[in-house]
């Protein structure tokens, strides 16, 4: 039987990598030093949007 060579390729870090992986500690560090629960998956609405359903939710009635 043979056997498989490993591959030995060494990755180099390129910028695109780098800034990610610094957003990434940054937000993990963030994350570490507030208090209490922080959305972490949660997508940011703009207020730019028009949504209708705001405009057409009757909250008086409910």
């Amino acid at each position: 039987m043979k056997r498989k060579k490993k591959n030995n390729k060494k990755r180099t870090i390129n910028i695109d990598d780098y800034i990610k992986a610094v957003k990434k500690a940054d937000r993990e560090i963030q994350l570490e030093q507030s208090a209490g629960w922080v959305a972490v998956n949660k997508i940011h609405k703009s207020k730019k949007v028009y949504s209708r359903k705001n405009l057409k939710k009757d909250y008086l009635n409910e």
